[in-house]
């Protein structure tokens, strides 16, 4: 079955959930996809340009696009950076007759999640479209499902956020999500490391397994190998009863390693092999034990500097870094800020029946002039403060932390000494002395700047008349004018 509309095209029936939209100014090629395609139960649309494209994806949403690079007046980079910029998790795979390495850079860097090469070898072209139906799906699932408003785990955690960088992050998941893939979470502390780290447990083929958490940091070191590998009874003292370290716990599921930069050399060994073979030992035995676990780790420490000063494995860094999701600081996106202060609201406030629902916008202010050395950790901290403190059903600044209160004063101070709030304290004073009422105020005025002006300059200038008139353009007459 095959309908116009617009001049876009679809195959298929309404019922199907998922959709490809081909953009292509050559006809032949979208029958070319039509048949091949038929293979694929989903819906298929077409647009002849890169203006019809983005026309009809502000009516119609689409699980993928496939676009040649080449076209009319708007080629597919070109659309590609309208489409990044107004459906930020619209997936996008380029197709190309020219592969130079420039393209291929060019159209990944511009956020295409792939590009394939003209003529098309049939079974990558197959790969990729699969994938890519795939990737749009968990996208969608992880960007929508845990930034949803009452949607909480078991311990109430959860990711916010619609700015940008978490838009990015939330595509990394949902690539990573279904696959084996080792992955190192970067990020300062606070940034919510963990969070990740479940959202990707939770999209994962392992989600019905064990997810097992270790913080390497908050474990002493001559307990966290018993911790991690378990021990035989009486390999070292106190050990009474033989133990189940966590990657036995964990079998079939995912292990995360928090703050795996912290641990000792000896240990990093010992996670490497089961990196490699799959196996470890219990302390106190040579018996090797098959284990199938998914590592994730994380740290906020660069790992790559840490390899330098040989404070960690670089061939453990290497393992560890297959794919790697870097969280960005609080501060880098306080437009999150907002969403996360209503979060941490009716989260609380589950516990403090008598809280604040809300918060002034002069303390919000003063919360998104903030530079969050704790990130999401501190403001949630500052948040319940808050709520404990406040008497009424509105925070106010006065409930803040006095840093938080200060943060908005000096970005006030910084604001108005800026560029342009300068020239606009000189339009004012120009406005008024031009509206004077006295003529002879308004000479003085003018004579008096212009003579601050002219002094500075030329203590600048150590004395130098010449220089300073050079500087300032001022005609001899002025200067002379200015001496008296």
């Amino acid at each position: 079955m095959k309908e116009k509309a617009a001049d876009i095209h679809s195959i298929e029936e309404d019922s199907v959930s998922q959709s490809i939209l081909i953009v292509d100014d050559e006809e032949d090629v979208y029958y070319s996809f039509q048949r091949f395609l038929e293979q694929f139960p989903l819906r298929t649309f077409n647009a002849r340009s890169g203006e019809e494209a983005l026309k009809f994806l502000k009516t119609q949403p689409v699980d993928v696009i496939i676009m040649d690079i080449r076209m009319g007046k708007k080629n597919g980079l070109e659309t590609l950076k309208e489409i990044r910029k107004l459906f930020p998790q619209q997936v996008v795979v380029i197709m190309t007759a020219y592969g130079t390495c420039q393209t291929a850079i060019e159209a990944m860097k511009l956020g295409a999640y792939d590009y394939i090469l003209k003529p098309f070898n049939i079974q990558e072209l197959q790969s990729i479209i699969y994938k890519a139906l795939e990737a749009s799906k968990l996208t969608k699932e992880v960007s929508s499902q845990i930034t949803a408003a009452n949607s909480f785990d078991s311990r109430g955690l959860q990711i916010i956020g619609k700015s940008q960088p978490m838009q990015q992050v939330y595509k990394l998941i949902g690539q990573v999500a279904p696959t084996n893939a080792t992955v190192l979470i970067v990020g300062e502390s606070g940034s919510g490391k963990e969070l990740v780290a479940r959202a990707i447990y939770q999209y994962s083929l392992r989600a019905n397994k064990p997810f097992i958490a270790i913080n390497c940091a908050a474990i002493p070191e001559n307990l966290l190998e018993s911790e991690l590998f378990g021990h035989e009874r009486g390999s070292f003292t106190g050990a009474m009863a033989q133990r189940i370290g966590k990657f036995e716990q964990g079998d079939g599921g995912t292990v995360f390693l928090d703050e795996i930069g912290e641990m000792p050399l000896s240990t990093q060994a010992k996670i490497l092999r089961v990196l490699q073979e799959g196996e470890f030992s219990r302390l106190g035995s040579n018996e090797p034990i098959k284990t199938d676990v998914r590592i994730i780790a994380a740290t906020n420490k660069d790992l790559a500097a840490a390899v330098g000063k040989r404070e960690f494995r670089a061939d453990l860094f290497y393992r560890l870094n297959v794919v790697k999701i870097t969280l960005p600081p609080l501060r880098e996106r306080t437009e999150d800020i907002p969403d996360l202060v209503d979060h941490f609201l009716a989260k609380h406030r589950r516990y403090l029946p008598n809280a604040p629902t809300c918060i002034s916008s002069q303390a919000m202010k003063s919360l998104m002039a903030y530079h969050w050395p704790g990130n999401i950790r501190e403001l949630e901290n500052v948040i319940q403060r808050a709520m404990v403190l406040a008497s009424s059903a509105t925070i106010q600044s006065c409930h803040l932390p006095e840093e938080i209160q200060a943060s908005e004063k000096k970005k006030c101070f910084k604001d108005k000494h800026s560029k342009g709030s300068l020239t606009g304290g000189l339009d004012s004073l120009i406005q008024e002395m031009v509206c004077s009422e006295l003529k002879e105020s308004r000479l003085e005025t003018l004579k008096t700047l212009l003579h601050r002006i002219y002094t500075h300059v030329l203590e600048e200038c150590e004395g130098d008349e010449s220089k300073a008139k050079r500087i300032l353009g001022f005609h001899p007459g002025w200067v002379n004018a200015l001496k008296s």
